[in-house]
């Protein structure tokens, strides 16, 4: 019995269904660091109700946590987020979002797991977060795209530029978005799914 009475718990909602013309699903993870913006891309861009496991920072992580913009952040994900969308009537895609907070790093092990793909967040005002990030993708062998979110207050620089502060090889696809707009952010799986069948194409052939 439910807290509203009632002896059966409710269902799904609706548009929370598994459309019946899905034939495959893909796990994709969202990763970068602190504060770069993987909770509102996977907000953005699902189109079931978002998972969030989000708490409210307090002055006990002062200290343990990155404080970076800690001025207008005020919770931060603890474990990770969750969301769906469909990228054709056949496949969809199952986004995890990984928390940022160093000290809850260990947790990327297990949602890299089963992972066909990874999209790295960079703050432009923070890359080096995100040499730590590629090079645990890539230990996992998890392969990824490089997507730069373009903060207000962020430098802007040339993408050629940027790749080369990563450090990135040239086959691995590095894009601008905003991940407030879900246009934008479903630009970036796209991107990734592309790259990804280019990656299947290439050991196909070898």
């Amino acid at each position: 019995m439910d807290f509203n009475g009632s002896d059966t718990l409710p269902g799904p909602r609706a548009e929370d269904h598994l459309p019946h013309t899905t034939t495959a699903a893909a796990k994709i993870v969202i990763v970068g660091g602190f504060g770069v913006g993987k909770t509102t891309m996977v907000g953005s861009v699902s189109e079931i109700r978002p998972l969030t496991t989000e708490e409210t920072m307090t002055q006990a992580g002062i200290g343990i946590d990155d404080d970076y913009g800690s001025e207008t952040k005020t919770a931060t994900t603890v474990a990770m987020d969750f969301g769906r969308i469909r990228i054709t009537d056949q496949v969809v895609l199952y986004l995890f979002g990984t928390p940022g907070q160093e000290r809850f790093w260990f947790l990327w092990n297990g949602l890299f797991e089963g992972a066909l793909g990874a999209v790295v967040l960079v703050d432009t005002r923070r890359l080096e977060v995100s040499f730590e990030v590629m090079g645990r993708l890539e230990e996992g062998g998890v392969p990824f795209v490089v997507a730069v979110n373009t903060f207000p207050d962020g430098p802007r620089y040339p993408l050629d530029d940027l790749r080369a502060a990563l450090d990135l090889p040239p086959e691995i696809p590095i894009v601008e978005c905003d991940v407030r707009r879900r246009a934008s952010s479903r630009d970036v799986l796209m991107t990734l799914m592309r790259f990804l069948h280019s990656l299947a194409l290439s050991r196909s052939l070898t």
